[in-house]
């Protein structure tokens, strides 16, 4: 059996699936500013409701 001279996925056990290229995983990249985007997110709505039940 010849192989061909690009890289192949060999966990695939059909052989079109093994003519495909592999998958392109993505990119995962945490931000660093998502945490303080959800914390003064839940600050102000929590600062927004208990100011509206004391009102």
């Amino acid at each position: 059996m010849t192989r061909r001279l690009v890289l192949t996925n060999e966990s695939a056990g059909h052989p079109f699936r093994r003519s495909l290229p592999p998958p392109v995983l993505p990119d995962v990249r945490k931000r660093d500013d998502e945490d303080w985007k959800l914390f003064l997110l839940s600050f102000a709505a929590f600062f927004t409701c208990f100011y509206t039940f004391l009102l």
